[in-house]
């Protein structure tokens, strides 16, 4: 500081400067400028602080990184008050290294807040000045800070929060070993718990392993000091290596290796009974004052209290996890021709168990059948209803039953059980209302021919099926449904049959998949489709497994905290996942894209699917246009079908080629004979243009008779290239229009 600043003259000229004076007293001089957030201090005030002893100015950050974090708080607070009333702020503070770890000296900081009335900042001007305390384990040691009493208060507060929020035993005692007690801090800690006659160590602390060898599985008659403390419920303090020796002569031998200087020995203790013991081992001499054994014995009943809560935590996760591994079943043994792979996962909150299932149940045919479910809820109660009904449905499979028939029976079975039963009765006897608890379910039924392929599936309310095409296209299958279980006893579920193809993977999923994160179907469909797209395709059984992981990643991972979706306030929900893939490659035209759909007379509203799920089949072809035209020509063909005939329509449509010319064809077939002649429809007929807009739109176009009906096709080119001659006179086509 320079000696002609105004604040270096005071009174008499005679005097030396301040600064001068300053310096002689081992005094130093800082100002604190809060506007600008930045400390000056003088060279003195810099050896303090641990800084090259000169003159400096750094930024607050800076200078709060020298001081101890508790230290820093108590300082602030006190500074404020002193602005708020216009006093001096004084306080203790314990200046650390670089490290952050040791204690390099104790100083007594004495400042005046000088406030500024138009800008209502304020400076602090003060000194600093080194205070000396006796060395670690005299007698009446003074605390860290000045004020004892302030400093316990904040260490147990702090200590306090941090075990409250330990979730596990694991994580009490990763706090236990890193608290940091005012005045003094132990270097070796151990938590002793009791099974049946005998100790045993539950953690520890400042030992390298194996070091607790010797003092596992202790009879609690040992002559050993956690021993007596869980015996007698007592503390035990030793102050020096001669009172241990003196007072348990069998345990030192073991203990003497270890080279401590001090020890405290205290109970942990839950509703007055003694659960275990808690050791504190220093490496230098501790006299343990009134005041000491008061923040141990305060440490130790937060630390009991903790332990409690997480063993309890620790057993709960333990049931529920055990539960749920008990409903879920094992996939089972490798299927020729298929791979299987399947995740759940829980929601996360309460008892970590829900609704969700998923099963793989040989049947007698030789196939294999696979469901996936969700039992409304996320309680005890849901769990429950979960592990009936996946018995009962596992039940009906064995016996043969066709899909529709084993979900007819399902829903009768659930029906049943949740009108029958009450929930929160108690049981007692006597004539109180019980309260009725029904329950619904969804259910995705697949029945498969791991030789051929061929996917009969009954749906119950559930999302639809997805399937990733070899060529990493992936549709999502529109699939006849009816009521979830247990709404309706005499609800129908008619029976959608797919073909998987080799190199196929189908995705079947709860919600919780596509919704987790406050998606909805879309947004949440689009981030697992993502997911399915950028999966190589490996047909082994570890790449079915990635793939499980990615999936799950791509809901519970980092990365999906960045994604969410508009509906985030929705509770998240339990996840169950299973995959299904066909493996090998097909031998002819492995580059061709091929999907089947079929649309019943009942079921108009599926049109609306077919054109969704044609646009998700050309989801990379290269003229937008040309993907509109397909999906205009294809809704004329569905609807022709569905009001000029009495049968279902089948669609059929494959795309095939190199990328940029690629070939569409789409066949929509049913079992009519009547064959469609193109109409000239007045200018405000509402129909009679179906034909009309498939000459001005496709490639190439025909109608085909069959012996059981007939088969409508179109097809696109993807290079815009003319037609092959003669394709739009197909045999049995129609007359071309005339101009």
């Amino acid at each position: 500081m320079r000696t002609d600043d105004p604040l270096a003259r005071v009174g008499d000229e005679s005097l030396p400067p301040v600064g001068d004076v300053l310096a002689a007293i081992a005094t130093g001089l800082w100002r604190w400028d809060n506007a600008s957030g930045t400390v000056t201090l003088d060279a003195e005030a810099a050896r303090l602080l641990g800084l090259p002893a000169r003159a400096q100015t750094l930024t607050e950050a800076g200078v709060r990184s020298r001081f101890h974090p508790v230290d820093w708080n108590e300082i602030y607070g006190t500074v404020q008050l002193a602005v708020a009333e216009g006093t001096l702020a004084e306080a203790r503070l314990r200046i650390m290294d670089e490290t952050g770890r040791q204690v390099l000296r104790i100083v007594r900081s004495r400042s005046k807040p000088v406030v500024h009335d138009a800008t209502e900042a304020y400076e602090l001007i003060g000194t600093l000045q080194e205070v000396t305390e006796p060395a670690p384990g005299t007698a009446a040691r003074t605390p860290v800070t000045g004020d004892w009493r302030r400093s316990r208060e904040a260490f147990l507060l702090d200590a306090g929060r941090a075990l409250a929020e330990a979730r596990s035993t694991e994580e009490v005692l990763r706090v236990a070993a890193g608290l940091s007690m005012p005045g003094f801090s132990p270097d070796g800690l151990a938590v002793f718990g009791v099974a049946g006659d005998r100790l045993t160590i539950i953690g520890h602390h400042g030992h390298e392993p194996g070091d607790d060898g010797p003092f596992s599985a202790m009879p609690l008659d040992t002559d050993y000091p956690a021993a007596e403390v869980v015996r007698t419920g007592r503390a035990v303090y030793l102050s020096s290596p001669e009172d241990y020796r003196r007072r348990y002569p069998a345990a030192w031998p073991l203990v003497r290796r270890f080279e401590r200087q001090s020890w405290a020995f205290l109970p942990l203790t839950v509703a007055g009974r003694t659960m275990g013991a808690w050791m504190a081992a220093f490496t230098y001499p501790v006299s343990f004052t009134p005041d000491e054994r008061s923040v141990l014995t305060t440490v130790a009943r937060m630390l009991a209290q903790a332990l409690s809560r997480a063993g309890v935590a620790d057993s709960e996760r333990e049931l529920t996890d055990g539960l749920q591994r008990s409903m879920l079943p094992m996939l089972g043994p490798k299927i020729d021709g298929m791979s299987v792979a399947a995740r759940y996962v829980p929601t996360g909150g309460g008892l970590q168990v829900g609704g969700d299932w998923y099963d793989m149940i040989p049947l007698p045919s030789g196939r294999i059948a696979f469901a996936i479910g969700d039992v409304q809820g996320h309680d005890v109660r849901a769990a429950g209803l979960m592990g009936q009904l996946r018995i009962a449905l596992r039940a009906y499979a064995s016996e043969g039953h066709r899909p529709d028939a084993v979900l007819s029976r399902a829903t009768r079975f659930l029906s049943g059980i949740t009108e029958s039963a009450t929930y929160g009765s108690s049981g007692s006897g006597n004539d109180e209302a019980t309260e009725y608890d029904p329950r619904f379910a969804t259910c995705l039924y697949v029945e498969a021919d791991p030789a051929t392929g061929v996917l009969e599936i009954a749906r119950a309310g559930h999302p639809e099926p997805a399937i990733r095409m070899s060529d990493g296209t992936v549709l999502q299958r529109p699939v006849a449904g009816g009521l979830p279980l247990g709404i309706d006893p005499d609800a129908d579920y008619p029976t959608t049959r797919l073909v998987l193809g080799p190199g196929e993977t189908m995705l079947i999923c709860t919600d919780g998949l596509i919704e987790t994160g406050g998606h909805d179907l879309d947004s949440g469909w689009s981030r697992i489709r993502s997911t399915l797209e950028e999966y190589l395709g490996d047909d082994e059984q570890d790449g079915l497994e990635l793939l499980a992981d990615r999936l799950v990643q791509a809901v519970h991972g980092p990365s999906s905290h960045h994604t969410t979706g508009p509906l985030a306030d929705r509770r998240e929900d339990d996840i169950a996942v299973l995959l299904l893939s066909r493996t090998g490659r097909p031998e002819e035209h492995a580059d061709a894209r091929r999907t089947v759909l079929t649309i019943a007379q009942a079921e108009p509203e599926r049109i609306g699917g077919a054109r969704r799920h044609l646009r998700e089949l050309l989801h990379d072809w290269a003229d937008d246009d040309q993907v509109d035209s397909a999906v205009l020509m294809v809704s004329e063909m569905l609807t022709n079908v569905l009001v000029h005939t009495d049968g279902d329509a089948l669609l059929v449509a494959q795309v095939s080629g190199e990328p940029g010319r690629r070939r569409l064809r789409v066949e929509v077939a049913d079992s009519s004979d009547d064959l469609p002649h193109k109409r000239r429809p007045g200018e405000l007929a509402s129909s009679g243009r179906g034909l009309v807009l498939m000459e001005l739109l496709a490639g190439a176009w025909g109608v085909d008779p069959r012996g059981d009906g007939k088969s409508i096709w179109f097809e696109l080119y993807e290079d815009a290239g003319s037609p092959a001659d003669g394709a739009g006179d197909a045999p049995g086509g129609p007359e071309a229009p005339s101009e």
